[in-house]
């Protein structure tokens, strides 16, 4: 899978308001299915199916713990699309700048 196609899977991933509720509790500690179903009106199959939509995303990972499953959040993948984010953010923000400047010098020419 090139990097566009786990770009596409990955923001498809948290494009879910409750995938990225699930995310944001993964993001203060591992827990259990369970767990993460407690505040959804939702089955805890369909958190499940909820999981495996991130974990297949590459966004969280499952561990045995004897009778548990803990989920994870992977960081590491997040801090892959912050990367992403980030080199278009810092290009726009340079633009603003640019524009900033010009301004800067259209009115100090006015004066």
């Amino acid at each position: 899978m090139d990097t566009d196609d786990r770009l596409d899977e990955a923001f498809m991933a948290l494009a879910d308001p409750i995938r990225r509720a699930i995310i944001a509790r993964l993001s203060r500690g591992s827990q259990t299915v369970n767990d993460l179903a407690e505040p959804f009106e939702i089955s805890k199959q369909a958190v499940s199916r909820h999981i495996q939509v991130l974990e297949n995303a590459g966004l969280v990972t499952r561990s045995r713990d004897a009778q548990r499953r803990p989920v994870h959040l992977d960081s590491g993948r997040l801090e892959e699309l912050t990367a992403w984010i980030d080199k278009y953010r810092i290009i726009a923000e340079q633009q603003f700048r640019n524009l900033d400047a010009l301004l800067a010098t259209q009115e100090e020419e006015e004066k």
